[in-house]
């Protein structure tokens, strides 16, 4: 596993294999055979590129599950990600439900709630129609809010990772580790975002996609069927009415309430004809110039996953494994798994 660590941290410190060569006076072809498990590199060699990482050298020596077979999905077609980027989102999923399988099978048992069935939903012309048996799929209520979506999908088995990269240009990736689906977030993303992110991506997932439909449509209804995911039509014009002469700050109440951006209900309400496309453009005009395209200010609370922090504070509370490995696991410090497991006093 040294190899497949090795590779994991260089690239989360965004380094190609020349970078790190340098630092560490050897050969990029070296590192290249240490990647690939070629060769092993001596001690002095290892505490260099430990130090060179900013990692401990134990560090390279996680365990990796060797049995966990991923299948990634694709990022989109004009990513302006750099392959080195893409590389590392996808060693950082695997090494995170790394750690994440390796707290299952202490525990054991069926722990994990059975997921839905993938791509088992037949796409109809209408997003509002599909994002329905989106939520009739995942036994959601027609109408309403969706809160804690995060917490909704781990209920339903489907796994939640977000991930900490400095790029605007990833929202987020889906793909299945052991045929169970994952779906990864950037996190430096404001909630709502996170939200109409995770949405689609579970289109992602759960529809039948034609094999004649280009990605560009592909992505565009994804994205309608994620706005009405979380923004029922019949809910809008509950909410805003047939009709709307403008823009106004009483319609914050009704994103904060269904965790979507300001963006989004505009463009809902004017697909929807609430709205006009002089009202919305005057919208996204002012809306541009302060930046909300990709930084709109958050309007809902921070969601995160807690299933792996629960499955690991079981374990440890059960004797299943010490604090120290379950510190390990979670990448926390001892102190606060310590914290966390300890009995409660009332």
């Amino acid at each position: 596993m040294f190899g497949k660590n090795l590779k994991y941290y260089r690239l989360k410190n965004n380094m190609s294999m020349k970078e790190l060569a340098d630092l560490v006076r050897i050969s990029p072809m070296a590192i290249s055979y240490y990647e690939k498990e070629e060769r092993k590199p001596d001690m002095q060699t290892i505490k260099e590129l430990a130090k060179a990482l900013h990692v401990n050298v134990t560090d390279f020596l996680e365990n990796r599950d060797i049995n966990l077979e991923f299948c990634h999905g694709e990022f989109r077609k004009k990513s302006k990600m750099s392959a080195k980027q893409q590389e590392f989102i996808k060693e950082e999923v695997e090494e995170y439900f790394g750690r994440f399988f390796q707290a299952v099978n202490i525990l054991g048992g069926k722990i994990l709630p059975e997921y839905p069935a993938l791509h088992s939903l037949m796409l109809s012309d209408s997003p509002e129609k599909n994002a329905a048996a989106m939520r009739d799929k995942l036994e959601l209520s027609k109408y309403g809010p969706i809160g804690g979506l995060i917490e909704i999908m781990e209920n339903k088995g489907i796994l939640v990772h977000l991930c900490d990269i400095e790029n605007d240009d990833f929202s987020g990736m889906n793909g299945t580790v052991n045929g169970r689906p994952y779906i990864i977030i950037n996190k430096n993303m404001n909630p709502q975002r996170i939200r109409s992110t995770i949405s689609h991506e579970l289109a992602h997932l759960l529809f039948v996609w034609p094999d004649d439909m280009s990605d560009k449509d592909i992505e565009n209804m994804a994205t309608a069927i994620s706005g009405a995911f979380l923004l029922p039509a019949s809910d809008m014009e509950r909410e805003l009415g047939v009709r709307r002469s403008a823009i106004t700050n009483d319609m914050t109440g009704i994103c904060r309430e269904y965790g979507i951006s300001m963006y989004m209900l505009v463009m809902r309400a004017n697909k929807n004809g609430i709205v006009n496309d002089h009202v919305a453009k005057n919208f996204y005009i002012k809306a541009n110039k302060a930046g909300w395209r990709k930084n709109e200010p958050p309007r809902t609370k921070e969601e995160e996953p807690g299933l792996f922090n629960q499955l690991v504070y079981r374990a440890v509370t059960e004797n299943e494994i010490t604090i120290q490995k379950g510190a390990e696991l979670l990448h926390e410090s001892y102190e606060k798994v310590m914290r966390e497991c300890s009995a409660m006093e009332v």
